[in-house]
């Protein structure tokens, strides 16, 4: 299939939570892509400039039911409000717990699944584009 100018893109502000401090508003912008249907991205615009986390669409659907994810990301439903999700982000450089609203991230997914369904992923993949990506970076 081609998708054509079909990335679905969301604005939201996340909330950075730290032990002892007032959580810091951060804004993002949430991406989904159909040339990559089976991710999503989250674009941190902080005070240091642009950091992007790419991980898979189900991970982030799931978290806003049940823990999901396991290593360098982690997402799931707020313990004490369950009108928020948790997203929590390991890397070598540091660790960091985000909240957001909930319904702001389902209503995102929402939009990513009237591009792509669940499921239908594979019918979104360029095969030819990608085997050629492949070779390009052997030569």
């Amino acid at each position: 299939m081609n998708p054509g100018n079909l990335k679905v893109t969301t604005r939201t502000t996340f909330q950075l939570l730290a032990p002892g401090a007032a959580p810091a508003p951060v804004e993002a912008e949430l991406v989904y892509d159909p040339d990559d249907p089976y991710a999503v991205a989250v674009v941190f615009h902080t005070g240091s400039g642009r950091v992007e986390w790419m991980f898979a669409r189900d991970l982030l659907a799931d978290g806003l039911l049940t823990p999901s994810g396991e290593g360098d990301i982690l997402v799931r439903p707020a313990s004490d409000d369950p009108e928020r999700v948790l997203v929590e982000l390991n890397a070598p450089t540091g660790f960091a717990i985000l909240s957001a609203v909930a319904e702001d991230v389902a209503a995102f997914l929402d939009g990513s699944y009237d591009v792509v369904q669940p499921g239908e992923e594979d019918l979104w993949i360029d095969f030819d584009r990608e085997l050629q990506k492949l070779v390009s970076t052997i030569d």
